[in-house]
């Protein structure tokens, strides 16, 4: 069991809010936290717009994959952040739960996707300073 925070975060397809969040922590924050994302009903293909806005900040994520919610992902994190996910979530006694609203980049095109980046950023930053500072 390791000592550092653990993240997970949920979004219906795990192609576009749940990925950038992910890697905006993995980029911030770096081996100080553990971070997973997860989707109640995975895509096939992360969202394009959201690999290439991602690339125009230095992080790429054109490797990763849309994975599917697991009980164990939510019962292995600290903290889990859904994003437009609803209820689909699993709730376990003792976990902290944050909802992000976030516009859901499905289907936009990269000028669109850009605002939401630079939110996610801006809550990731956030979350850094609670629980990895």
């Amino acid at each position: 069991m390791s000592d550092k925070p653990s993240v997970l975060f949920v979004c219906v397809h795990n192609a576009g809010r749940s990925q950038m969040a992910a890697a905006w922590l993995t980029h911030l924050a770096g081996d100080r936290v553990e971070v997973r994302s997860a989707g109640s009903t995975p895509g096939r293909e992360v969202n394009p717009a959201a690999v290439e806005a991602m690339r125009e900040v230095g992080i790429d994520i054109s490797a990763e994959v849309p994975k599917v919610l697991t009980v164990d992902a939510v019962r292995e994190s600290d903290v889990c952040i859904t994003m437009g996910c609803g209820d689909t979530c699993p709730v376990f006694p003792g976990k902290r739960y944050l909802d992000w609203q976030l516009d859901d980049p499905a289907g936009q095109g990269v000028d669109a996707v850009r605002p939401i980046r630079d939110e996610i950023k801006t809550l990731v930053e956030g979350l850094i300073a609670e629980i990895a500072p």
